[in-house]
């Protein structure tokens, strides 16, 4: 057996392109400073190629002064609610697609294609033989090159990420600025090994984020779909589950508190002040407990009545607090979840980079498409 040392070891050598790419600073030529004008920014992706994106974009919306419209689903009346913007015309259009080839993409790009011009597309995909490479030098829309060794799921910090963040006028340096330091980082590193080792060895298969913190939700979405596609293989695997806090004390506490004990609990709490204080003799009947607090009090002491909890039924789980919401605190969270994917991948012999089964139902519902004349 493998010490926690060498696993580290390996992991680092054998994924080393990878986190060389992700902690490498990235620039982009004029020509896309020239695009920073668009206060409006549709982008159009499936899966890796666009939930990164919504995570920033969620998590730093505060400074962010442009309007960002994504399309990853195929959702007919949300397609035609686009439609109507007034401002379609005036938007600058962002279209990824690794593979160059999804389904979902093209046709949610055919349907806005008469808003795409040759000077407010961007289509971002591998440099070679595809369908999105293929109209990008039809139409002379700008054209991205996606990295083709970093998968979807694990391309937020290459250009697939830093692009779109650029053109909402976040500093990319920063989502880097100590990445460097977070990999080199022996002590991190065997912290995080033998977390994930403790938690894999309860052999609970549930991974609930039960989230204090709304400008996280998109993050954990996109931790969903590094979990769910990278460890689901050979009968092995985390369902994670995104429950919403405080909302989910009045709708599933009573399960995760007193239902089966097959669950591990991810508690994402925050630090951030809150603006808001209540003060009024509106609570003096029989509310007192809710005078003069602010709401970030409210929801810590909610937080920390759950963490008790737990501890008194003695459910496994973590607390990750946020300290600041700045470009930073993503990339390391970005960067900390990518490594403790791979390593779990390591440890329970999985592939984390492929998607066997993801493939067979593209696969089958091409068959499907050509076997139907309508």
């Amino acid at each position: 057996m493998l010490s926690n040392t060498k696993i580290i070891q390996e992991v680092l050598k054998d994924n080393s392109i990878l986190f060389k790419h992700m902690i490498s600073d990235i620039k982009f030529d004029a020509k896309y400073s020239n695009l920073k004008k668009y206060k409006t920014i549709v982008i159009i992706g499936m899966g890796g190629s666009i939930l990164g994106t919504k995570a920033i974009y969620s998590f730093l919306k505060y400074k962010i002064k442009k309007k960002l419209i994504f399309l990853d689903n195929l959702d007919e009346n949300y397609l035609k609610q686009i439609k109507k913007n007034k401002n379609l015309s005036k938007s600058l259009f962002l279209i990824i697609s690794k593979s160059g080839n999804t389904d979902e993409t093209i046709l949610n790009m055919y349907f806005l294609k008469n808003f795409l011009k040759h000077n407010n597309t961007i289509i971002l995909a591998e440099n070679r033989d595809n369908f999105l490479r293929k109209i990008a030098i039809k139409n002379k829309h700008f054209f991205v090159n996606h990295n083709k060794l970093i998968g979807g799921r694990y391309s937020v910090l290459s250009n697939v990420g830093m692009l779109p963040a650029y053109l909402m006028d976040l500093k990319i340096e920063h989502f880097k600025k100590n990445l460097r330091k977070l990999i080199n980082n022996k002590k991190f590193l065997l912290k995080s090994l033998n977390l994930i080792k403790k938690f894999k060895s309860k052999k609970k298969n549930i991974l609930i984020f039960f989230n204090y913190i709304p400008e996280l939700n998109d993050f954990l979405l996109w931790v969903q779909q590094l979990f769910a596609e990278s460890l689901g293989k050979k009968q092995k695997g985390f369902i994670p589950v995104i429950s919403n806090a405080p909302k989910d004390h009045h709708s599933l506490l009573q399960l995760y508190l007193d239902g089966p004990k097959d669950k591990i609990f991810y508690v994402f709490s925050s630090e951030k002040k809150s603006s808001i204080k209540t003060r009024s003799t509106f609570f003096n009947q029989g509310m007192q407990h809710l005078d003069k607090k602010k709401y970030n009090t409210i929801i810590n002491s909610q937080k920390n009545a759950f963490l008790t909890a737990l501890k008194s039924k003695k459910i496994t789980f973590r607390e990750i607090k946020i300290k600041k919401f700045d470009e930073d605190t993503l990339g390391k969270l970005f960067l900390s979840f990518t490594i403790e994917t791979i390593l779990l991948g390591k440890i329970m012999n999985i592939n984390p980079f492929d998607q066997p089964a993801v493939e067979q139902v593209k696969i089958l519902t091409k068959k499907f498409l050509k076997s139907k004349k309508s």
